[in-house]
């Protein structure tokens, strides 16, 4: 008796974790944890006509957005505002370096990177818990 009581509770067990697992619940975090998630640059004006778009890598991991410039573009102004247009951090920064800001709040977001000769890439992403 005690061993099929032990097999039952064993069943039960199992099963619920199963089932937690196959609706979703057993999730311990955000889905890209650990993982970078890359921002695509949607908007590019300027009066250049060569594309820096290449040379700018922007991501977001979790809370943290972090851009990495992968040639010398000179002097830059990142701006990192809400999607309603507040502005939340400028940052001017040497390039080949890069950047990292923490970004507190969900939400969504437009980081705006402005280069010395007066070329803006702009895009859009969301931070979520």
């Amino acid at each position: 008796m005690i061993k099929l009581k032990q097999i039952i509770l064993m069943l039960c067990l199992v099963l619920s974790g199963a089932l937690c697992y196959a609706n979703g619940e057993a999730r311990t975090g955000n889905e890209n944890d650990g993982h970078n998630v890359p921002i695509e640059l949607k908007e590019s004006t300027g009066a250049s006509s060569l594309d820096k778009s290449s040379a700018i890598n922007p991501f977001i991991n979790g809370h943290v957005l972090a851009v990495v410039f992968s040639e010398n573009l000179g002097q830059v102004s990142v701006e990192l505002a809400t999607a309603a247009g507040a502005s939340v951090q400028c940052l001017s920064v040497f390039t080949p370096n890069g950047l990292q800001v923490y970004i507190p709040n969900t939400g969504n977001y437009v980081v705006t990177i402005t280069l010395s000769n007066g070329d803006v890439y702009a895009g859009e992403f969301a931070v979520m818990d």
